[in-house]
């Protein structure tokens, strides 16, 4: 179900909670939201539509992926960037990796490992930071 997006500060600086089995149709409201968004926006934590859960999604080009519960496991190559959210308005500069290793469980709750490198890596970072509070 398409959610609508919030841009409460208040809310967006909480971090959120673990997920769990019970929040797998959260994945669905993630995939309706970010298709919907999809012009103005190429990821999204669970707590952009109202869910203080540890999930998020990515797009990546010809897939959206859901991850429920990364963590960030390795980092390299920082750089200095500007991003922009859905949830607020203008952008903001940020300190970014251009390779990164995360763990995470899928839509079936199985347990993956993932390194991602330049635009994915970017956004992957932008959505962990959503889950821990910081509004970038």
């Amino acid at each position: 179900m398409i959610k609508p997006i919030i841009t409460d500060t208040f809310f967006l600086a909480q971090p959120s909670l673990e997920a769990t089995k019970d929040d797998l149709p959260l994945g669905q409201d993630l995939r309706d939201t970010l298709a919907f968004h999809r012009e103005a926006c190429v990821g999204m934590a669970a707590n952009m539509i109202g869910v203080k859960k540890r999930a998020i999604i990515i797009s990546m080009g010809f897939v959206d992926l859901v991850m429920f519960n990364p963590v960030l496991l390795e980092k390299a190559g920082a750089y200095k960037t500007e991003e922009s959210c859905l949830s607020l308005t203008g952008s903001r500069q940020t300190t970014r990796y251009k390779e990164i290793t995360i763990s995470y469980r899928d839509e079936k709750w199985m347990a993956k490992t993932l390194t991602l490198r330049d635009l994915p890596a970017q956004i992957v970072q932008h959505e962990l930071d959503h889950l821990e509070g910081v509004v970038i």
